[in-house]
């Protein structure tokens, strides 16, 4: 919190808002009020969450919402409930503290109506807490235990599609067609059998794996390559993890073959250039130049792209995507960063492919946080 700028507000809950939870160290699924004063950090909350926050929080004062809202319904009208922003124009009346910084995702309603009462609020230009972008030592364990529960998630995945039977055109898994969602279902009861929640997850084979956020549905067929994308939330810390692997259940064709190594060797050329004090545009530049020598061309048309068309990484912890980004954007890698590194090849009719891993930012090689065999071609 030592900053020119005024000291932060928030009003959100930790489970959807990573800067809540790393401001507090406590999880709160109700958006709640929280601010900093002259160094210390403020929490307001009800009854139900006053005595677990006091107790396991980094919280230098908890105060309890009730009273606060019954200070501030003296200010107002009678029969006239005090809502957030009231309790906030109290706080800040009573703390002497009328001008905050606020992250540019904080509630539009929230803002106006406290500028109405006098509260002074500027938007952050950039993340609310920067230093949010260096990983501890205590953070990038976290970030490996949440690419363990991913590792996991994929290792059921690969499970269940050894275990699939291949009839025609058809997988058949505990005598039925296996589907995208089947294959979900035994991801996620994976990671939550080893801590984490996975929401989102990605499990799309065939033409749905060429459009890289789809997360699949309906069978999944032998002989298609199958992406397989687990990022789960670590529910006693609230680290993510982040790991991507592609299979095939069956036997690939030479042009598969040929996609998936140049997808691999895409990612071996970003791991061999990332490290403090390069430009992550540079490592995306090593990266789309892999593609079209090994055959590989990206284009775009009305349809759709086709080839290498997203960025080589993004940052990872508190949110699944955070600072910094490993792209065509100008940003320096700062040691003790954390990004993911995830090329991939997409084209309608062969498939697609991405490969993903985490890893630390250091002066030299960087640090690996996740682990999952390469093996992709399952016979």
């Amino acid at each position: 919190m030592a900053s020119s700028l005024p000291p932060p507000l928030l009003y959100a809950a930790t489970e959807h808002n990573g800067d809540a939870l790393y401001f507090g160290r406590v999880s709160v699924p109700d958006p709640f009020i929280a601010f900093g004063v002259r160094g210390k950090k403020y929490a307001v909350l009800n009854a139900l969450e006053y005595g677990r926050v006091k107790r396991a929080s980094n919280f230098d004062v908890v105060l309890p919402l009730e009273a606060c809202v019954a200070r501030a319904a003296l200010k107002l009208p009678r029969g006239r409930r005090p809502g957030p922003a009231d309790v906030i124009a109290l706080l800040a009346r009573e703390y002497r503290q009328r001008h905050f910084t606020v992250p540019a995702d904080f509630p539009a309603g929230l803002y106006a109506q406290l500028l109405q009462r006098g509260v002074r609020l500027t938007v952050a230009a950039g993340p609310l807490f920067p230093e949010r972008e260096i990983k501890t030592p205590t953070e990038a364990a976290a970030l490996r235990e949440g690419n363990r529960c991913s590792a996991r998630g994929i290792a059921a995945a690969e499970r269940v599609l050894r275990a699939s039977r291949i009839r025609g055109q058809r997988l058949i898994f505990e005598g039925r067609p296996l589907t995208s969602e089947r294959l979900k279902f035994a991801i996620e009861v994976a990671c939550l059998e080893a801590g984490s929640t996975s929401v989102g997850t990605i499990a799309a084979g065939g033409d749905q794996a060429c459009d890289p956020h789809e997360r699949g549905s309906g069978p999944l067929r032998p002989h298609e390559l199958i992406i397989v994308d687990v990022f789960p939330r670590v529910n006693a810390t609230g680290y993510h993890g982040d790991m991507t692997r592609t299979f095939l259940r069956g036997r690939a064709s030479d042009a598969q073959h040929r996609l998936v190594a140049a997808v691999r060797e895409a990612q071996r050329a970003a791991l061999g250039a990332i490290r403090a004090g390069v430009n992550g545009r540079t490592v995306h530049e090593q990266v789309q130049a892999v593609f079209p020598r090994r055959g590989f061309e990206t284009r775009h048309g009305k349809k759709g792209s086709v080839g290498f068309f997203h960025g080589t990484g993004h940052g990872l912890g508190l949110a699944v995507h955070e600072p910094p980004r490993v792209s065509a954007a100008d940003q320096v890698l700062k040691k003790g960063t954390v990004v993911t590194v995830e090329p991939g090849l997409y084209y309608p009719g062969l498939g697609g492919c991405r490969i993903e891993d985490v890893v630390q930012v250091t002066a030299g090689a960087p640090r690996m946080l996740s682990r999952y065999p390469y093996v992709w071609e399952l016979r």
